[in-house]
């Protein structure tokens, strides 16, 4: 049955400005299916894209690239059998335009992946950018089963969907850095010992509780957390970046890295390899199968209230931010 129109949330040429209105509703393609969602998550990415990137002359675009809900429609070449399977969204809008922020929206099929019946929509909002960018950062350079890790940042998004999963995958040791309290708790009830990286102790922390150094770093902050992590590091260990902006610099002492044969990894889920893309979505799925994801505290805005989920993003809330649809 045809929907021939629904409710979103837009921004314009011009203006960064999120209205909600009445649009006409994406029709799937060729191999891609509509999903009516039930919630949308919202992460960095998407107030700095709705901020940094306008939409093309005469058009708009819809904000958001994670979220759950009912697949109602399908395209040509997808099984009819999918249609009212519960599925979360993986990158949703990243090349039509038609993000989460709205009643429907159309992806491939293979970015709309079947979500288990005892997992909630506000867990599957939760997991495209955070776990997927966990994952890839976890295994880039092998498995994690047996190695200590160290997440930066350990009670954001991803550093919480990257202790889960490092816990999952069996590593010796998960160790996240926080900033205070509240942040600390989080993290240890996703499964980290925890560090505040403002104590002046910090290094000898993390080294009592992994004596034989981090194999991998989860690094939110390369340029303000580097020093901290080559005094940490374990001989052979990989720091993958993953978080950034335009005056993000780093000094690297080249010396010290070649001494450990350390690697710098960055990487930007946006780009990865679409082989490695789909075994992030594999190692999450078993995962989330598993019972071994769970969210964050929820901050829930409606649709109306985009503007200010947003900038609750923006400001660092702590916890997730979601939004319900109509």
């Amino acid at each position: 049955m045809l929907t021939p129109s629904m409710l979103a949330a837009t921004y314009e040429p011009g203006s960064t400005e999120l209205h909600v209105r009445e649009v006409p509703a994406p029709e799937p393609g060729s191999g891609e299916v509509r999903v009516r969602l039930a919630v949308s998550g919202v992460n960095p990415t998407d107030w700095k894209t709705r901020k940094r990137t306008p939409p093309p002359a005469e058009t708009f675009l819809i904000p958001n690239q994670d979220g759950a809900g009912t697949i109602d429609a399908v395209g040509a070449g997808v099984s009819p059998d999918r249609v009212g399977e519960r599925v979360w969204v993986l990158l949703g809008g990243r090349n039509d335009g038609w993000g989460t922020a709205a009643q429907y929206t159309v992806v491939p099929d293979h970015r709309a992946i079947p979500l288990p019946a005892e997992a909630s929509f506000e867990l599957g909002a939760s997991l495209g950018v955070p776990a997927l960018t966990a994952s890839y950062c976890l295994n880039s350079d092998g498995p994690v089963a047996g190695r200590s890790v160290l997440v930066a940042g350990g009670a954001g998004a991803v550093g919480h969907a990257a202790i889960e999963l490092a816990r999952f995958e069996d590593a010796a040791r998960v160790i996240a850095t926080v900033s205070g309290p509240e942040k600390a708790e989080l993290a240890r009830a996703a499964g980290a010992h925890t560090v505040n990286y403002r104590d002046p102790d910090a290094a000898d922390q993390i080294r009592a509780a992994a004596p034989d150094g981090i194999d991998r770093f989860i690094e939110v902050a390369l340029h303000q957390n580097l020093e901290l992590d080559l005094a940490v590091a374990a001989q052979y260990g990989v720091i993958v970046s993953y978080a950034a902006d335009d005056s993000s610099v780093a000094q690297v002492p080249v010396r010290r890295l070649m001494v450990m044969d350390l690697t710098l990894r960055f990487m930007l889920l946006y780009t990865v390899a679409p082989q490695q893309l789909a075994a992030a979505v594999g190692r999450t799925r078993a995962a989330l199968a598993a019972g071994a994801l769970t969210t964050l505290p929820l901050h829930r805005f409606t649709l109306d209230q985009i503007e200010q989920a947003h900038d609750a993003v923006e400001q660092g809330a702590v916890g997730k931010v979601v939004i319900d649809l109509p």
